[in-house]
């Protein structure tokens, strides 16, 4: 009775598979890698891993800007699938990559010409050598932002398609050329710094220009049009736009938050900057999972909406939010078994890793419980088109959750860098029950492309 129902729908158990599968392996392997970059820039020394730190939270924001975008035009070529408009999918695709390589060129200028800002107006006033590092690594790896625009571009249609393969082999290479680069220049040419920026550019040029490569090929249900045009349609663009730029202004005022709050954890000294580069990079590890399941919501739903199925939609989303909670507590309990290995990997020292120890373990426990509600849910309603709702919900909850309470619980209350962990998952509260009230009103099903 099971396979009869699995074959009605649009996705089988095959093949959410095939498309879950190889999207938790690419981010293992983004995640994985950097966690190996940090431990690497860690033999440079704790000022190192402190400046890339803080320039990454600007590249993160830069790169959420565009995993946006990417993620309006996969919304968008996945409805167009659903409803057998192949033509018009693929033009989404023209569309997609030639925007955004555009806005890529224009970022790379603004964050030049503003760099001073961003180092001494954003950061504040952080430590000689901490800046130094900074400055160095920030002038690097802007120069890597069109290339990473492409690849998320070019990835998200893939996965559009269902084939995540393909993004999952792309991340291989662009991260066995990083990690084999950052070996050679820090260990064994002796560089600082710059032996971790110059891999990450080239490794991304290089999976940005394979994917374009791939998407040439006509067979493909999504590919770029034979006689590629380099101009604007703006139906199209607007279409793009009408899921990005909501997605786009939620993720860089999510990531602006963070930058915020980094400037007040950048206050509690060295090692406090330290333990929560750490800690961020050990709590991506833990929600690898919840990432994946969430780029696969957007596939399967967006497709099931184009076919104006809702029901299927509902089955879906029910089905990858439990899929997403029991693998998050699998992976989660690996992390809480290897964090001794992990904390010596860092060289810390005992302050700094005990201040990491304790805001690992917490979000362990909200990520297990609050995360999935608060970041796999919203995907349902970004793939029927209420962006809208999502991104009022996520500002309004970040101001007053995340930045305000980590004032009120970081430095008024003396809490220091725990109290910006649980300011953070105040806000993930938040948004879980509003996501969820939304999800049960079955509002987000009757919303309609601009």
């Amino acid at each position: 009775m099971e396979d009869k129902e699995e074959k009605q729908r649009i996705f089988s158990n095959g093949d959410l598979v095939k498309l879950i599968i190889p999207l938790i392996v690419e981010q293992l392997l983004m995640v994985t890698v950097g966690l190996a970059d940090s431990i690497m820039i860690a033999s440079v020394g704790e000022a190192a891993v402190s400046g890339v730190s803080l320039v990454d939270s600007v590249m993160v924001l830069m790169a959420n800007v565009f995993a946006a975008l990417a993620t309006g035009g996969a919304v968008v070529a996945g409805q167009f699938l659903g409803q057998k408009k192949f033509k018009m999918a693929c033009q989404t695709a023209d569309q997609l990559v030639l925007f955004i390589s555009a806005l890529s060129f224009g970022i790379i200028l603004m964050i030049y010409a503003g760099r001073n800002l961003i180092l001494h107006g954003v950061f504040g006033q952080i430590e000689a050598d901490v800046m130094y590092n900074a400055r160095i690594y920030l002038l690097i790896v802007t120069a890597s932002i069109p290339f990473l625009a492409v690849y998320n571009g070019c990835a998200a249609l893939f996965r559009t398609m269902g084939n995540s393969k393909i993004a999952m082999n792309m991340s291989l290479l662009m991260n066995g050329i990083n990690i084999a680069g950052n070996a050679l220049f820090i260990y064994g040419i002796g560089m600082g710094v710059e032996g971790a920026a110059i891999p990450t550019l080239v490794s991304r040029m290089i999976a940005a220009i394979v994917m374009l490569m791939l998407l040439k090929n006509q067979d493909l249900p999504v590919h770029f049009s034979k006689k590629f045009y380099f101009r604007f349609k703006g139906g199209l663009i607007r279409r793009i736009l009408y899921i990005g730029i909501p997605n786009g202004i939620e993720n860089s005022m999510f990531q602006l938050g963070k930058i915020l709050v980094l400037s007040l954890v950048a206050g509690f000294g060295t090692a406090s900057i330290t333990a929560n580069a750490v800690g961020n990079m050990v709590a991506m590890f833990e929600i690898i999972p919840g990432l994946a399941m969430g780029l696969a919501m957007i596939t399967v739903v967006s497709r099931c909406v184009g076919a104006g199925d809702y029901e299927s939609a509902r089955y879906y989303t029910k089905k990858l939010l439990f899929s997403t909670y029991a693998t998050l507590i699998l992976i989660n309990i690996m992390v809480v078994c290897l964090l001794p290995l992990i904390l010596w990997a860092y060289h810390l020292s005992s302050v700094t890793a005990t201040i990491a120890r304790q805001i690992i373990l917490y979000h362990t426990i909200c990520c297990i419980t609050i995360w999935p509600l608060s970041f796999t849910v919203p995907n349902t309603l970004r793939a029927s088109n209420d962006v809208k709702y999502c991104m009022v919900v996520a500002i309004i909850s970040m101001w007053i959750c995340r930045i305000f309470f980590s004032f009120v619980l970081g430095k008024w209350m003396g809490l220091g860098v725990l109290g910006v962990w649980i300011a953070m998952t105040l806000d993930w509260l938040v948004r879980a029950v509003l996501f969820i009230l939304r999800y049960i009103s079955e509002q987000w099903q009757i919303q309609k492309m601009a």
